[in-house]
């Protein structure tokens, strides 16, 4: 898929502002940000919407990301998650020169995670107070492998963002938590770090979430895991180096 440096930027310009403000994002918004005109903005919205990588909801004017641009945007971002996590900035200079939170900048975030899971003298305790982090700092739903278990943290806290006001889907996230762990078993994902978004899940196509998880070894098994479940509309870049971070704290420890 060809697109151009700007139609780039716009869409990951509606995805940033999308993950914040949690609303369709519309042309006027955009036009501010790049400073060109309305009509400038539409016809390269439109670009991208014949694309499939943005969508327009009945009800607004704006665009949301599809789950292929979110993809296109993930796939961007691999490279940033790979970079140093102890950064202490709160802000950069975007592609875009937005003046909006770094998302791959972890700081105090990654320093109060390996704290937490630093002080536990058992490798259950660290595990659970690893994902116990990740449900504080991400405001997803978190999980991890235990022996043969898998444990969950957060499911109150997943449920409360908007998306998940349709009872529809939220018994689509159930069925996919119901079939997570014999998935995970039988899957066993061999990246580092592995993202799966919206209808790539491989249960619960339709529930419109995200997975996120990072393969570590552990006591346990040399295939455990660690990871967030949380609404395709999140700051990825954020959340993708956080859950390689507690998956990389986690291997050194234990």
């Amino acid at each position: 898929m060809n697109l151009t440096e700007r139609q780039k930027e716009i869409l990951f310009a509606i995805i940033e502002e999308y993950s914040e403000m949690a609303a369709p994002v519309g042309s006027v918004t955009l036009a501010k940000l790049f400073d060109v005109s309305s009509a400038t903005i539409r016809a390269e919205m439109s670009k991208l919407e014949s694309m499939g990588l943005i969508a327009q909801p009945h009800t607004s004017a704006g665009r949301i990301p599809t789950d292929a641009g979110y993809r296109l945007y993930v796939n961007s971002m691999t490279e940033e998650v790979d970079k140093e996590l102890d950064s202490e900035p709160d802000f950069y200079a975007s592609p875009l020169q937005l003046n909006i939170p770094k998302p791959g900048s972890l700081g105090r975030s990654a320093h109060a995670l390996e704290i937490r899971v630093s002080s536990q003298t058992r490798a259950d305790y660290a595990i659970r107070g690893a994902v116990d982090s990740l449900v504080e700092l991400t405001g997803n739903l978190g999980l991890a492998t235990i022996g043969e278990q898998l444990y969950l943290s957060g499911i109150s806290r997943l449920f409360t963002q908007p998306e998940f006001s349709d009872n529809a889907r939220v018994q689509a996230v159930a069925k996919l938590l119901d079939n997570l762990e014999p998935w995970l078993r039988e899957a066993a994902p061999g990246d580092p770090l592995n993202i799966f978004i919206g209808q790539e899940n491989p249960i619960g196509k339709s529930s419109g979430v995200s997975l996120i998880i990072s393969k570590f070894r552990s006591p346990y098994s040399d295939n455990s895991y660690i990871g967030v479940l949380g609404p395709t509309r999140q700051n990825y870049s954020r959340v993708m180096s956080l859950v390689r971070h507690a998956g990389n704290k986690l291997e050194e420890i234990l």
